[in-house]
């Protein structure tokens, strides 16, 4: 039972900077667990439990600060539930290494938006009918990795908003833990019904990643972005290379 204490501090650390940087905390929980020989479907099960414990927090604090755009969430969050339901389905049948091969490949993927995020400028807010064709294929596209790899659509959601719809950054993050709730939740009880999670794992990972998403959503308004940028790109890399060579190195 005390085995898996070490996911308790894990999901703390993960909430902290998921919910500082709109990408939810998955993307720091799935490679440990899975460098420690979780499955994929138990990794990105657990690790959506997490994910939607971070998002809860991080909205209620967010929410206070009036930084949330319901409006431009709600649609989002929407159009992206059938995506987090067609992800689960494909975890169920994905092997080991292309699970670590393409999640390699989407670290690599937000490793870039991370290091690039303030070089993002936000313009008018732009809600046009080619806009909104835009965002219903990415949202869709966000709810498939959210529910496949556990990680939260943060990774297309955050850039969506602010290149495309030209939200500002203060506002895509939060936005983007807004609509996590959603896509986490649906892609939670779709894992639950096909047997995928394991809940004492995944209530220690949440509880830590509640705690971590208050702190980082006040962190966010402090704390210096630019250094969290660097490490936090630096360390993705180097899991991603792991995950790839861990992958190229095994059957499919």
């Amino acid at each position: 039972m005390f085995d898996y204490l070490w996911l308790l501090p894990l999901g703390f650390i993960a909430g902290i900077i998921g919910s500082m940087i709109g990408l939810g905390g998955g993307f720091v929980v799935v490679p440990v667990l899975t460098f420690f020989g979780f499955s994929p479907t138990l990794a990105a099960s657990n690790s959506l439990f997490a994910a939607f414990s971070n998002a809860v927090a991080s909205t209620a604090s967010y929410a206070k600060q009036k930084r949330i755009v319901y409006s431009i969430g709600i649609k989002l969050a929407l159009l992206s539930i059938p995506g987090t339901i067609l992800g689960v389905y494909i975890s169920d049948e994905i092997s080991s290494s292309l699970f670590k091969l393409l999640f390699g490949i989407v670290l690599i993927g937000s490793s870039g938006y991370i290091y690039a995020r303030r070089k993002m400028e936000s313009k008018e807010c732009n809600l046009s009918k080619q806009i909104m064709v835009l965002a219903v294929g990415a949202s869709f596209f966000a709810g498939i990795i959210s529910s496949l790899f556990g990680i939260g659509g943060g990774t297309v959601f955050v850039p969506l908003m602010v290149v495309a719809i030209g939200l500002s950054m203060k506002l895509a993050a939060p936005t983007s833990q807004f609509i996590l709730l959603f896509a986490a939740a649906s892609g939670m009880i779709m894992h639950s019904i096909l047997g995928h999670p394991d809940y004492y794992q995944a209530a220690l990972l949440s509880a830590g990643a509640f705690a971590g998403g208050i702190l980082g959503s006040r962190l966010s308004l402090r704390v210096e972005e630019g250094r969290l940028r660097i490490l936090v790109t630096i360390v993705l890399i180097i899991t991603a290379i792991k995950l790839i060579i861990d992958a190229v190195g095994a059957p499919f």
